[in-house]
Order: structure tokens, then C-alpha cells, then sequence
């Protein structure tokens, strides 16, 4: 693990469900770029935290562009 999103998820009040849902989600945006996906991982996390969004949000399924 490059970026500690783990404990930033706990902090966050995250649960690991979601927190999984997350990193699937993401993984899927960055297949083959591990420091990327957990870059975005943690960013979403700490938005989530500041309450820029919410998680509902974060873990809505992005449409394909």
C-alpha cells in the first residue's frame, strides 16, 4: 500500500464495506496503476470527510464517457 487510505477511511467514519465498494470502483478507472487508484481512494475519502460530498456520492457508478 503506497497510501495509507485505510486508516483515512477509518477516521472518516467509513465502513469496510464501503470502503471495498470504493476501491472496486476506482480499481476499475486505473486497472494496472496501483499509486494511482489509492491516490484517488484517499482523495475521495478525505472529500467525503471535509463534506464536499458525500458518500453516496463517491460510490454513485460513474457513466462510461
Amino acid at each position: 500500500m503506497i497510501f495509507d487510505y485505510a486508516s483515512a477511511a477509518r477516521r472518516a467514519g467509513i465502513a469496510a464495506e464501503d470502503l471495498d465498494r470504493l476501491v472496486a470502483l476506482t480499481r476499475a478507472e486505473f486497472p494496472g496503476d496501483e499509486m494511482m487508484m489509492e491516490l484517488h481512494v484517499l482523495r475521495a475519502i478525505r472529500a467525503v470527510e471535509r463534506s464536499d460530498v458525500t458518500l453516496q456520492e463517491v460510490l454513485r457508478p460513474r457513466a462510461a464517457a
